[in-house]
């Protein structure tokens, strides 16, 4: 059978960490304040000179090492990103042009935190269908440019980055790798709990992130269990089968209210929310190249990713590996 497989992965972070520490000497907030109710403990800013599209590229690249793959066989990009260098073109093109692989598909997503799920599932439902190959699957952010740095709930939650996967149509045995199911969900009523209060057609300015923290935190909780029950019904698979999990990284608290609701054992739960703070659409990629690198995620390996974010979006991918 035709799966999409992923043969590599790669990320970029901005060059200057912002500790929690540092934080606290420009708002009214504090390291144990912080890390009691998010579990972060640092994360990186972007400067004038990394966008998007930069760390974006530089993750790419490191993905397309990683799985000794050219760019010019690149025939899709899809990019998701709730912050992209320009209203358009889309991002995606100017990685295309910036890695030098014309001529073949380029476009953005925009699910906010689920990002690279919904890139993710698109990017595999084209390669099956014989649109491309091979392709890469970026999540890249730029948060800091939306926050409102004088509000203390917010600005401390979010970091900049970026991740990448190169994914391979490949014809495997029914037990072999590839993305076994995916599901995602969307629903636009609780879109005022968590947006950013501007755009182009509304206000013709950027605006800043807005966030009702605790609705925010009861809707991820409940929701992310039940694409994850939905994504092991659809594959076959049971929570005990799985051997790394690799979440959207909101919130420790999250994480683990999560984990407990389908009895995984936390030690199965990829981390990296204390680092890397929440990254948007990056998370996901992030978390995974960091998990593939230190060698904790090894072929063969069932991996379950899931994220939520503004809109409300939703979703879960299974893959091996």
């Amino acid at each position: 059978m035709i799966r999409s497989v992923i043969t590599g992965t790669g990320s970029a972070l901005p060059a200057k960490c912002v500790t929690n520490a540092d934080l606290a000497a420009r708002v009214d907030t504090s390291d144990e304040w912080i890390v009691e109710r998010t579990g972060i403990r640092q994360r990186y800013i972007a400067d004038d000179s990394e966008t998007t599209s930069t760390l974006a590229t530089a993750a790419a690249r490191n993905a397309l090492e990683a799985a000794g793959v050219d760019a010019q066989e690149i025939g899709l990009i899809v990019l998701a990103t709730a912050t992209p260098d320009h209203t358009f073109p889309a991002t995606a093109t100017q990685v295309q042009a910036a890695l030098g692989c014309g001529g073949g598909v380029a476009f953005d997503v925009q699910a906010v935190c689920s990002g690279f799920l919904y890139a993710l599932a698109t990017a595999d439902s084209l390669l099956r269908t014989g649109m491309a190959t091979k392709a890469l699957v970026i999540g890249s952010e730029t948060f800091s440019r939306i926050l409102d740095w004088d509000d203390r709930t917010t600005c401390v939650l979010f970091g900049d980055g970026a991740g990448a996967v190169v994914l391979e149509a490949q014809d495997v045995a029914a037990d072999g790798p590839g993305i076994l199911a995916s599901r995602l969900h969307a629903d636009g009523q609780h879109k005022d709990m968590l947006y950013v209060d501007g755009g182009p057609s509304t206000t013709g300015t950027v605006g800043k992130l807005r966030m009702k923290g605790r609705e925010v935190f009861r809707h991820a909780v409940v929701n992310l269990a039940s694409v994850l029950k939905e994504v092991l019904e659809e594959s076959g698979t049971s929570a005990a089968d799985i051997d790394w999990v690799v979440p959207h990284q909101a919130n420790a608290r999250i994480l683990d209210a999560t984990a407990r609701k389908l009895d995984l054992p936390a030690e199965k739960v990829v981390v990296t929310v204390d680092r890397h703070a929440n990254t948007s659409a990056a998370s996901v990629p992030l978390a995974l190249d960091t998990a593939m690198r230190d060698g904790r995620i090894k072929p063969g390996d069932l991996v379950m990713f899931e994220a939520m974010g503004g809109g409300f979006t939703w979703g879960a991918s299974l893959a091996r590996m």
